[in-house]
């Protein structure tokens, strides 16, 4: 990410690769995929959102408290559940439904960057990896009255929604736009697979993010929009009813 102004803790964009780095995880009191963690500070809610700091190694979950998006920021990492194994790679991501149990692996440090929704409906325990190559199909465009210019070509791909329709994992993409800032409902933690956007928020604070930058919007920011090429993305929504 590049930063033509300073950020603010006012809710706004923030570069969670730049926060990791100086993040300081927990000294681990049990399986460290549950401890070895450092939450970004964020207004009371259910949402949290941080980072889990893996040794290499291996451990054991047997049962995740919450439903929990991860993508991996740096390292590797195996998932295994009733004997399906899933590979992750760096960028790679998954939704852990409520209730998951299952055990993990790294081969070396492992950094994952996650948000977790606490107090959703119960979950079946299931893993979900993100499909960043599933066909996607047309999607909404952002509201007319905000936009400045043509109206863009979207795209989605769902991976995964809450069965209160409050959570929402999956791809997008789309052609170029330009949106005046509007207020944000929801949290929108995304991974930029490609292309690069700018935001603004209300404070006049400016950010461009590229490939491979992960980053939150916050929910109550004002920010604009302004992508001048294709864009893709993986994203974790968490958009109360």
């Amino acid at each position: 990410m590049t930063s033509t102004a300073t950020q603010t803790r006012t809710r706004s964009f923030i570069d969670l690769r730049a926060w990791a780095a100086d993040a300081r995880p927990a000294t681990p009191s049990a399986d460290p995929f549950l401890t070895a963690r450092a939450d970004l500070p964020l207004a009371d809610g259910p949402i949290s959102v941080g980072l889990i700091a893996l040794p290499q190694g291996a451990g054991e979950v047997t049962l995740l408290p919450a439903e929990e998006f991860i993508i991996v920021e740096s390292g590797a990492l195996r998932i295994e559940q009733s004997g399906a194994s899933i590979a992750l790679a760096e960028g790679a991501s998954m939704l852990l439904r409520d209730g998951a149990a299952f055990t993990w692996s790294a081969q070396a440090d492992t950094r994952l960057l996650f948000m977790r929704r606490r107090g959703g409906p119960a979950g079946d325990g299931a893993i979900i990896p993100v499909d960043t190559d599933a066909p996607l199909e047309p999607s909404g465009a952002p509201l007319a009255e905000l936009l400045v210019g043509p109206t863009p070509q979207c795209r989605n791909h769902g991976d995964y929604k809450s069965s209160d329709g409050e959570l929402m994992v999956g791809t997008w993409d789309s052609t170029p736009y330009y949106r005046r800032a509007m207020a944000y409902r929801h949290y929108e933690l995304m991974y930029l697979l490609d292309g690069g956007v700018t935001f603004i928020d209300a404070a006049g604070t400016e950010g461009t993010f590229v490939k491979e930058d992960i980053f939150l919007v916050e929910q109550g920011a004002s920010c604009s929009w302004d992508s001048q090429v294709h864009v893709k993305k993986v994203y974790c929504i968490y958009r109360p009813a």
